[in-house]
């Protein structure tokens, strides 16, 4: 029986690359071939020689085309471009949430100063401003009143770079000091867990603490249509609890999970190789 050649798109080997490693060097059958985005070329006619390519790549513009470049050769990928194109973008993930009828905070996009201040004006204070494109809870902004509009907008504006230059305009949810982080992998939602802070800002790449959270029907039901919703595969779904249920922050197909392994008793590196070796297989 032939190895199954698992081709692993990287920058850094973090702590999440290293348990991904780690669990697939433990599987029989298995040769790894390690591509560094910041040494990998193309062509268009043929790619590396592997089974199947797990995306991990930290840089978005890196990752998008690198897949849509490995998929045009007919290799699978996990997660798959489209699915990497829509969660990477605030604008899309929200958009294909509202297709598919998945709960979500209030929000509004705008592209001028002035029509991102009277976006929030009618969303109505507090809101909180994000970049369109961005990770780990940076470039995050609560305003609380018009003063603080007005000056956070203008230095967007003079700023002018294409992460300050969309207006993703989000009503503040009171989330009482946490937030859920869940995990699905293909049809299944595998842990959850709360993240908590004294701050606003919840990740846990900022220093919120991590507890185990029951993954309950409601929690499942959402975070399943969340994904089906961005295209399935390997993601972690933010959520906040509100008045009105659960509501779906962000859908990250990159996703980070140390926290939450001893966390959640969920050997979460292990469920993922397992998707990612049954579509190697799928291909076959």
């Amino acid at each position: 029986m032939s190895a199954t050649r698992v081709g692993f798109l990287h920058s850094l080997i973090r702590k999440e690359e290293k348990l991904l490693l780690t669990e697939f060097s433990s599987r029989p059958n298995v040769e790894m071939v390690l591509l560094d985005d910041r040494r990998l070329t193309f062509d268009l006619g043929r790619g590396p020689d592997v089974d199947v390519v797990v995306e991990r790549s930290i840089n978005h513009s890196r990752a998008l085309h690198a897949l849509r470049l490995f998929q045009s050769l007919g290799i699978p990928c996990v997660n798959r471009y489209q699915v990497s194109l829509t969660c990477g973008d605030k604008i899309l993930t929200a958009v294909a949430l509202r297709d598919h009828g998945v709960p979500q905070p209030d929000l509004r996009i705008a592209f001028t100063e002035e029509s991102a201040l009277g976006a929030i004006e009618d969303l109505g204070y507090p809101v909180v401003l994000k970049p369109a494109v961005g990770s780990w809870g940076r470039l995050l902004s609560k305003i609380n009143d018009r003063d603080a509009a007005e000056t956070v907008l203008e230095h967007k504006t003079v700023l002018g770079s294409y992460h300050h230059s969309i207006f993703f305009i989000q009503k503040y949810v009171a989330k009482k000091g946490r937030d859920i982080r869940a995990f699905v992998v293909g049809d299944e939602c595998i842990a959850a867990i709360y993240r908590s802070s004294d701050h606003w800002i919840t990740n846990t790449a900022r220093g919120a603490t991590a507890s185990n959270c029951p993954v309950t029907p409601e929690l499942a039901e959402v975070c399943l249509a969340a994904a089906k919703a961005v295209g399935g595969g390997v993601v972690a779904i933010d959520l906040f609890e509100s008045d009105d249920g659960l509501l779906v922050n962000e859908v990250n197909y990159t996703m980070e999970f140390r926290n939450s392994i001893d966390t959640t008793g969920v050997n979460i590196p292990d469920k993922v190789i397992g998707y990612v070796l049954d579509q190697a297989k799928a291909r076959a």
